[in-house]
C-alpha cells in the first residue's frame, strides 16, 4: 500500500506542478494515467479541475488509495511544464526511478522565472508593439512602453504582496487612460485610444480565454467556465478602470478631449 500511495503521490505531485504553471486540463490528465501505467498502477481515474486534482488508485484492492489536492491558481511557466512533460516521458520509458523522479520534480519546481527586468522590458515592448500595430505614432508607442513598464511593476508588486486581480486590473487601467489623456491634454501629438489599446494589453486575461475555449473544446466544461468567467471578469474590471477614468475627466473638463 506505501508503494502504491508513493506512485500515486508522485503522479499527483507532478499533475499539481503541471497545473500551478499553466497546463491544459486534458495534458495533466494524461501525464497522471502514463505515469501510473509505467509503474503499473491498475483502476486508477483521475478527475482535474481548474483548480483542483481528485486522484485514486488500485480501487477495490487491499492496497488502494486517494488523494484530494488544491490547487492554487498561478501564473504560466512554460519552461516548468516543459521539464515537466521529459521528466513524464523518462518516467514512461522506464529510464527515471521512482528516487530519481522525485528530485527530477523537485529541480523542475525550481527553474527560476525570468528576471524582475527582463519582465518589465518584454512587457513594456509589447505594450508598444500592439499600439503600433494598431495603427499609432512612434510618439504612441514610447509612451505606451512607459505604460507597460509601470504595469508590470505594479504587477509584480502585486503579486509579491498578495493584492487580488480586481484592483490591479482597475487600478491599471485607471492609470493607463489617466496618461493617455494627460499627454493629449499636454498638447502632444498623441493618438490617446491607440496608447490605451496598447497598454490595457498588459492586463488584458488572453491566456486565461484561450485556456477556457481550449477546456470547451476537450469537453472539459467545468473548468471551461471556471476560466471563461476568470478572463470575463478581467475584461469587465478593466473597462470599469478606463471608463471610470473617462467619466472622471469629463466631469472635470467637460468633455473627454476639452480642456
Amino acid at each position: 500500500m506505501a508503494y502504491t500511495k508513493e506512485i500515486l503521490n508522485l503522479a499527483v505531485e507532478i499533475g499539481e506542478a503541471m497545473l500551478q504553471n499553466g497546463a491544459e486540463i486534458y495534458r495533466v490528465e494524461d501525464t497522471f494515467k502514463h505515469i501510473l501505467k509505467a509503474y503499473e498502477v491498475e483502476n486508477c481515474n483521475v478527475y482535474v479541475l481548474s483548480n483542483g486534482i481528485f486522484a485514486s488508485a488500485n480501487e477495490g484492492q487491499e492496497d488502494s488509495c486517494s488523494i484530494i489536492r488544491h490547487v492554487p491558481q498561478s501564473s504560466v511557466h512554460l519552461a516548468r511544464i516543459a521539464a515537466l512533460n521529459q521528466l513524464s516521458r523518462e518516467i514512461c520509458m522506464h529510464s527515471c526511478s521512482l528516487m530519481e523522479a522525485w528530485n527530477r520534480l523537485d529541480e523542475c519546481r525550481a527553474l527560476p522565472d525570468y528576471s524582475a527586468k527582463k519582465q518589465i522590458l518584454a512587457c513594456g515592448l509589447g505594450c508598444a508593439g500592439f499600439a503600433w500595430l494598431c495603427g499609432g505614432q512612434v510618439i504612441d508607442a514610447a509612451i505606451t512602453f512607459f505604460i507597460g513598464c509601470l504595469l508590470r511593476q505594479m504587477i509584480l508588486f502585486a503579486g509579491v504582496h498578495g493584492i487580488s486581480n480586481l484592483m490591479v486590473n482597475i487600478t491599471g487601467s485607471f492609470l493607463t487612460t489617466a496618461v493617455s489623456l494627460f499627454m493629449a491634454g499636454a498638447g502632444l501629438p498623441v493618438l490617446q485610444d491607440k496608447i490605451v489599446i496598447g497598454g490595457i494589453m498588459a492586463l488584458i486575461p488572453g491566456i486565461t480565454f484561450t485556456t477556457s475555449i481550449r477546456d470547451l473544446l476537450n469537453a472539459d466544461y467545468l473548468s471551461g467556465f471556471i476560466h471563461m468567467v476568470d478572463a470575463l471578469l478581467g475584461a469587465v474590471e478593466i473597462a470599469v478602470g478606463v471608463g471610470a477614468t473617462f467619466a472622471v475627466y469629463e466631469a472635470m473638463t467637460g468633455g473627454v478631449f476639452g480642456l
